[in-house]
């Protein structure tokens, strides 16, 4: 199958925006290079969703980095389905839990993480994280690395 067949919403004359949260919107594509370790890292700057109290929204940016195994996300579905937070109203945590949960089952990469970076309200900004690696030791080692060194300074993560 040509990639172009795989991806539905990749040539879509239209697109269709779906205001809550839907996973299904996901696409993925084969990755080319299986056999090379290498890292993906996708930024999305204008995140936004809702406070589950308030319902005031939330701004921030998304860092998504993974090292891909057979497939990757591609990434106008992963911009739909992003955008598909906007009437969602939960936690930042939640929300970062929750996209990483559903990027694992999605893509089963060798190794993903998302780091939050959810502007200050009241003069509290929240930065939460989310760190997967698959059952081999290398990536094993490599979750716990980036864990125990995560450093939420924007300018230094990825």
């Amino acid at each position: 199958m040509k990639r172009e067949d795989e991806l539905k919403k990749l040539g879509a004359n239209t697109t269709e925006y779906n205001y809550n949260y839907d996973p299904t919107l996901l696409e993925t594509f084969e990755n080319a290079h299986p056999e090379n370790d290498y890292w993906v890292t996708l930024n999305a700057d204008e995140f936004s969703s809702l406070c589950p109290i308030t319902n005031q929204p939330d701004f921030g940016t998304l860092i998504i980095n993974y090292i891909p195994n057979i497939k990757m996300v591609e990434s106008k579905s992963l911009k739909l389905y992003l955008f598909s937070f906007l009437n969602n109203g939960e936690f930042h945590e939640d929300v970062v839990n929750k996209i990483g949960k559903d990027l694992v089952a999605l893509m089963q990469p060798k190794y993903l993480e998302i780091i939050g970076l959810f502007y200050p309200r009241g003069n509290i900004s929240i930065h939460p994280s989310f760190f997967y690696a698959n059952q081999d030791e290398d990536y094993q080692q490599i979750k716990k690395h980036r864990f125990m060194n995560h450093n939420l300074n924007p300018k230094r993560v990825g």
